[in-house]
Formats: C-alpha cells, sequence, structure tokens
C-alpha cells in the first residue's frame, strides 16, 4: 500500500449533510465530477434527526434540476396555525392567493436518505468514514485534500475547487486563515427543547405564543410530531420528564386534551444567530452551517443550505463549461444577501413570538403583540410574511 494515493476531481465536497449531497447531485446533473469526504458512517448520517420544513423557492429549485422525485409524496401547506393565550388564528403562507404552498414537510433525514441514494445510484464518489480531513492550498490554483480512510490508507486528491459543507465546527473553515474571515454572532438568551413524539400531528403547522412561554407543534409524518417547548436558558433534558413535558404543552395550547406519544427524542439547545463574512476564501466556498446558523424559527436553516448549493453549483458550471468565474466571484456576495435577509426575518419571528410576559418585561411584551396584531389584521403585513415563509424575498 502506497505511503499517500493521490487523486484528483474537478470538486471536493466536505460534508455529507443536505448543502454537500445537494451540491453533489446537481453537479452530476452538470456532467461535473466531484469527490464527496464524510467523517461519519452512512447510517449515522442517515438517522440524524433533524427539522424538515422545504419552502416554496427550494421545492421550486429541485424542480429546475429535474430532483422533484427526491421530494417524495409529503404533503405541502399554505396555512400556519398561531394560538395566542389559547385562540386560534391562522395565517395563509401565500395570501395572494397563487396557489404557492410554503412548506412540504419533508424531514431532512429521508431527505438525505433520498440525495444519497440518488448520487451512488448514478455512480458517485462518495467516501464516509473520511478521518483526518486536511485542505491545503486554498488560495492557489490547485488545492489538495488530503484524508485517511478507513482502511488506513492516506489519500490527497487535487482539485480545482472546495466546497467547505461540514458544519459550524468542521475542519473547512478552521483552514482559513486568521483574518481572512470574519465571524459575526449573536445569543438570543433563549432556549428551547425539542422533542419527537410519537403523536398525532395538528392539522396545520402550529405555534403557541402565551405568557407562559412559547411551544410549537409540527407534523413529521402520519403519526409523528415534532415538538418546541420555550424553557430556562440554565435548563437541562433532565428537567424535562415526560410527564412534565406534556403539562406545559397543553398549558401552552390552551387545550387539555392535546394528544401525547412516546418520546423518541429530546434536546435542549439556545437560540443564536451566525454569519461567515466572506463566505469563501480562495479556492473555498462555505456552504450551509459552515457559513451560519440561523435560528428555527420559519424554517430557514436547511433552505438556506440549499439556496447557497444551488448558487454554489451554477458558478461551478459556468466555470468549468464556458470559463466564466463571474459566479464563483459573487458567490459570497449573493448567498450573504440572501443570509441577512433570512436571519432578520427569524430574528423578527422570535421576538414577535416569545412574549417575555408582563412582569418580565411589559414594553417588550406590548411590542411582541403589537407585531402579531398587526401580521394577523393587515394585508400588507400579510403579503410580506408570505414572500418570506415562501423564500422569495
Amino acid at each position: 500500500m502506497p505511503d499517500v494515493l493521490a487523486e484528483s476531481a474537478t470538486v471536493v465536497i466536505v460534508g455529507a449533510g443536505v448543502a454537500g449531497m445537494t451540491t453533489a447531485v446537481m453537479l452530476r446533473r452538470c456532467d461535473i465530477d466531484c469527490v464527496v469526504l464524510e467523517r461519519q458512517s452512512r447510517d449515522y448520517v442517515e438517522q440524524r434527526q433533524r427539522a424538515g420544513v422545504l419552502e416554496y423557492r427550494a421545492a421550486q429549485m429541485f424542480g429546475e434540476w429535474g430532483l422533484a422525485g427526491l421530494l417524495g409524496s409529503f404533503p405541502a401547506d399554505d396555512t400556519l396555525e398561531i394560538r395566542i393565550e389559547g385562540q386560534t388564528h391562522l395565517v395563509l403562507n401565500d395570501p395572494d392567493g397563487g396557489g404557492r404552498a410554503a412548506g412540504t414537510l419533508i424531514p431532512q433525514q429521508i431527505l438525505l436518505r433520498n440525495l444519497i441514494s440518488s448520487f451512488l445510484d448514478g455512480g458517485g464518489d462518495l467516501r464516509f468514514g473520511a478521518a483526518d480531513v486536511t485542505p491545503r492550498d486554498l488560495a492557489g490554483q490547485c488545492p489538495v485534500v488530503s484524508y485517511t480512510g478507513p482502511d488506513g490508507q492516506r489519500h490527497e486528491i487535487s482539485c480545482a475547487l472546495v466546497a467547505g459543507c461540514d458544519g459550524e465546527h468542521g475542519i473547512t473553515r478552521r483552514c482559513v486563515p486568521d483574518g481572512s474571515l470574519a465571524v459575526l454572532a449573536e445569543e438570543y438568551g433563549i432556549s428551547w427543547l425539542t422533542i419527537q413524539a410519537a403523536a398525532p400531528p395538528p392539522r396545520y403547522p402550529l405555534m403557541m405564543v402565551s405568557s407562559r412561554g412559547f411551544a410549537a407543534q409540527f407534523p413529521r409524518g402520519p403519526q409523528a410530531s415534532r415538538f418546541y417547548l420555550q424553557v430556562a436558558p440554565e435548563d437541562q433534558v433532565a428537567d424535562w420528564p415526560a410527564d412534565r413535558i406534556w403539562a406545559e404543552l397543553r398549558a401552552r395550547a390552551g387545550r387539555a386534551d392535546l394528544p401525547s406519544g412516546e418520546i423518541t427524542f429530546r434536546e435542549v439547545f439556545a437560540l443564536r444567530g451566525l454569519v461567515c463574512e466572506p463566505m469563501s476564501y480562495g479556492r473555498l466556498y462555505l456552504l450551509g452551517d459552515a457559513a451560519h446558523i440561523i435560528p428555527p424559527m420559519g424554517g430557514k436553516g436547511m433552505n438556506m443550505a440549499l439556496h447557497d448549493a444551488d448558487v454554489f453549483t451554477r458558478a461551478v458550471r459556468d466555470f468549468v463549461q464556458r470559463g466564466d468565474e463571474s459566479g464563483l466571484r459573487d458567490y459570497s456576495a449573493v448567498c450573504l444577501r440572501h443570509t441577512w435577509t433570512y436571519q432578520e426575518f427569524s430574528r423578527w419571528m422570535t421576538e414577535m413570538l416569545h412574549d417575555p410576559g408582563q412582569q418580565v418585561d411589559p414594553f417588550r411584551a406590548r411590542l411582541a403583540r403589537a407585531r402579531l396584531d398587526r401580521l394577523l389584521h393587515s394585508e400588507t403585513a400579510a403579503r410580506d410574511f408570505g414572500e418570506l415563509i415562501l423564500g422569495l424575498a
């Protein structure tokens, strides 16, 4: 076995999440060769629990690439229920009546499984268990990405471009020299307990606003729901046994009969925003969570990763097929405009729906309710909200 196995590819993609696999599948549609390196096993990647609401713009993107079949037959919703102190209000996600459903409720891990299967079935090169991935020479014309395979063989892949799709804590962003990009971040001071449960889903995606805090329930299948519950920042999973979870969800929903079910997953996390500027360095391009983290209000995390993949793939296609580097030069600016638009939207929604309560901050509590009132009663506000929910801003 040679000490180092030398290889080459046009694009090396680091990370086999949604951003990486969508990019890989679309590159193959353009007949552009790529290698995908993933540190974890296939089983681990395909079983990771993630949220999953595909916005209208992202669903259209899959159709434009001839990949609509990867979305399956999951239902799409055009209505959001906001329950304020137990009182229901329905918000149309497409108030102009264009028939554009805002959210296709496809669990992220199912979309990812479909992407992986499509890529491999089409002869794609996806390597799981890639350890010690190390990109270098990123500022030059021919970067190299080295890694160690499961058999201990060391590989070096020369390439034209590197796509960093390995998340916030991945290696690609850490390879950028100090001072070459800024990491702008904000902690919201809000924590959520998220649970997956075998509980009947609501008729519409449901968000609950009350003086007790925020809660939400989203469909995840015929007999499965994803719940979110605002908790104290210091709380841990152990502080929330099942009985307490269901009692608090019922109190915030104003429904003593809210159905429960077996809890199969639970996690506490803090809401925060993060953006890297620029989203590229030399021949390295950051996509998805490697470039930005967005709070889950509005369901934009996965959709922003898909937007990055679309912009990057089109830029690579123009570069490879026509020698046009303008798309690569503009990649960061185009993606950052989109990123900041939806960071602001998610922050706006967070502040609107997380009522701090009259006893905590009466001024902010009134502001939050004023925002909600305008959304529910102003056609202009409803159109603006619909445009952002649909992903068309």
